[in-house]
């Protein structure tokens, strides 16, 4: 664990998918919140368990939260793309959470310097996002969630189809 993780913070390598880091944006007219969907290839095991171990403690940490036991319908963040999103190549051999925040995140480039140019991180590229995972209890649903923390960009990639996503601009 790195200086910057707790038990329940990790830093994710991953590439972004319906990405919002420069506005916030209301998804089924929820309260608008800056969002990524993390995909993280199925061979990097290293990530996966680190992201694993991170819900285990957030379920530790939320007992009181969910009167003294876990439940049996708990949702969890960490998905499977070959079953929740078959129709999508970007999400083929992978794992994918989805993070949000109310705050605007932190963008910096491999530098860990700001990007301004909101052209230059887009869904389809690949970086970093530090993510803290915790337990929710909210109108009958019970679950862990990831919040999202700040964005690095590594790299650039293919961006994301216009038809599910906000296209790069050039």
């Amino acid at each position: 664990m790195s200086k910057n993780e707790t038990p329940t913070k990790v830093i994710v390598s991953c590439r972004f998918s319906y990405l919002h880091c420069w506005e916030p944006e209301a998804i089924n007219g929820g309260e608008p919140k800056y969002s990524v969907s993390a995909i993280i290839p199925k061979s990097d095991k290293e990530t996966i368990k680190k992201i694993q171990a991170a819900v285990e403690a957030a379920k530790q940490e939320s007992l009181s939260k969910w009167g003294g036991k876990i439940p049996p319908n708990l949702k969890l963040p960490l998905r499977d793309g070959d079953i929740d999103r078959p129709e999508d190549e970007a999400y083929k051999g992978c794992y994918f959470f989805n993070a949000n925040s109310r705050q605007a995140p932190q963008v910096v480039d491999k530098q860990v310097q700001p990007i301004l140019d909101q052209t230059e991180v887009y869904s389809g590229c690949y970086g970093r996002i530090s993510v803290n995972f915790y337990g929710y209890n909210s109108n009958g649903n019970r679950g862990v969630a990831a919040g999202l923390g700040n964005i690095q960009k590594l790299k650039d990639g293919e961006a994301l189809s216009i038809r599910y996503q906000h296209q790069r601009s050039f």
